[in-house]
């Protein structure tokens, strides 16, 4: 696995207008969650609470339909703030995999 760099960011520090400089530091031992769906997405002014899932396939039955089970794997919930940054970031992501060809930009609908 390869070790992401250590970045460093200014927040908000308190009342007085200063800002912090906020160090990342990794966590190797970490778990990662596996996800390969969004069950649920809501926000309460608040918070933002995401629900991940992951697909599970019953055992497959001559003559019978495909069945299968989603269960929750992971629920984060963001401040508003970091809710914002996670979809600044989405934002980046998905033009990077536009412009590497894996996403078809949607062109702006237009109503009459």
């Amino acid at each position: 696995m390869a070790k992401e760099p250590e970045n460093t960011s200014a927040a908000p520090a308190g009342a007085a207008g200063q800002t912090a400089t906020i160090r990342y530091i990794d966590r190797p031992e970490c778990i990662e969650t596996f996800a390969d769906s969004i069950n649920h997405v809501y926000f309460d002014g608040q918070s933002l609470r995401i629900e991940f899932g992951v697909t599970r396939l019953d055992d497959v039955k001559q003559n019978a339909p495909v069945t299968g089970r989603r269960h929750p794997a992971q629920r984060m919930v963001l401040t508003p703030m970091a809710a914002v940054e996670l979809i600044n970031r989405m934002q980046q992501v998905g033009a990077a995999l536009t412009q590497a060809g894996v996403l078809k930009a949607n062109p702006p609908k237009t109503t009459n």
